[in-house]
């Protein structure tokens, strides 16, 4: 058979390297299937091609929501119980940089980084569950598109800065431990404001990066997101083009700004261990591993419910996913301050 006259099985095989979505297969199956002779890839291509020119010409200038647009009396119970917890994560984490600020002796280089950390967690929290609280009393959750732009923008900024800012932390305590007479060399005010800053740069550039290339594809007028807030994965689901580069490059920084950091994470605490078993007092092995529990239990905490989260079996109803992603996001940071406290308590 000639290359030129496709069977019906290559006609319906993507051409030019595109993805195309379920959504757009079916599409095109309504309008050219059974019709007349059968055209050539080629030519739907460039049929395809035109209608999403004129598609993408509808600007979409809002998105909608789902959330659990068909359990409101649910959403209801959710917005009482992430009150509580985004006001505790508020409070408690302003509370802890507050402290940090004003005694002098919590001025170290661990808690100047700690109060990085809670920074973090009330500027995370607040880029999505602000909006989120609304939109739970609303009959229809929608979202302009700078807001879903920003807010995207902003979780994977400082998702990703969380990360690096942990590998720092974990570096903080491998030079107290392994290297004491070193340490205000090693950790001064100069050097911990360079690695405070190149994690928080690291990550708003990641995430720059990401949100051009994905508000760059075309949508061709889908404005319905499948999630409480704009998360990356949600949003991609509406593109109509190819997005197999950003699948790609989502993979990528994943395995660079969350896998090397754990894994960074863990050489230091295994170096950090080796050295508290080679001290003979058993009260000093104790002050010594002290100083290091409560970041392991935030590193235990934050990699732990994200691994759960990604790695679980996908749940047959969407929406427990969509739970569990919203407690993840506003659980975790919530956390941290009474971990630290604990800490501080001891």
């Amino acid at each position: 058979m000639s290359r030129n006259t496709p069977t019906g099985e290559e006609e319906d095989m993507p051409t030019k390297g595109n993805f195309l979505g379920k959504d757009v297969v079916l599409r095109r199956h309504m309008v050219y299937s059974g019709e007349g002779e059968p055209i050539s890839p080629y030519k739907w291509w460039e049929r395809r091609e035109k209608e999403m020119e004129g598609a993408n010409q509808m600007a979409v200038t809002e998105y909608v929501l789902l959330g659990l647009h068909e359990h409101h009396n649910l959403e209801v119970v959710l917005f009482a119980l992430c009150l509580g917890i985004y006001s505790m994560n508020v409070l408690g984490n302003s509370l802890l940089i507050g402290l940090n600020v004003l005694d002098p002796c919590l001025r170290s280089p661990m808690y100047f980084f700690l109060s990085n950390l809670s920074l973090i967690d009330i500027c995370g929290t607040s880029s999505f569950v602000s909006l989120m609280l609304v939109n739970f009393l609303e009959t229809q959750m929608t979202i302009s598109f700078p807001g879903c732009a920003l807010q995207m923008y902003l979780t994977l900024a400082l998702g990703s800065t969380e990360c690096l800012l942990l590998v720092v932390m974990a570096y903080d305590r491998y030079v107290a431990i392994c290297r004491p007479l070193r340490y205000p060399e090693l950790m001064s005010r100069q050097t911990c404001a360079r690695m405070a800053a190149l994690s928080w740069g690291t990550g708003f550039v990641n995430s720059l990066l990401h949100s051009t290339l994905t508000w760059s594809l075309p949508s061709c007028g889908h404005n319905v997101i499948n999630h409480f807030f704009c998360e990356i994965l949600a949003v991609l689901k509406l593109a109509c083009g190819d997005v197999s580069f950003n699948v790609l490059l989502t993979m990528v920084a994943t395995a660079v700004l969350t896998l090397a950091p754990l894994l960074l994470i863990c050489l230091s605490y295994v170096f950090v261990l080796a050295a508290i078993l080679r001290v003979p007092s058993a009260a000093s092995r104790r002050k010594a591993f002290s100083t290091c529990s409560a970041h392991l239990t935030v590193v235990v905490v934050f990699y732990g419910t994200l691994s759960f989260m990604y790695f679980k079996p996908k749940a047959k109803d969407p929406n427990l996913d969509k739970i569990i992603a919203l407690f993840y996001g506003a659980v975790t940071p919530s956390l941290n301050p009474i971990i630290y406290s604990l800490r501080n308590a001891e």
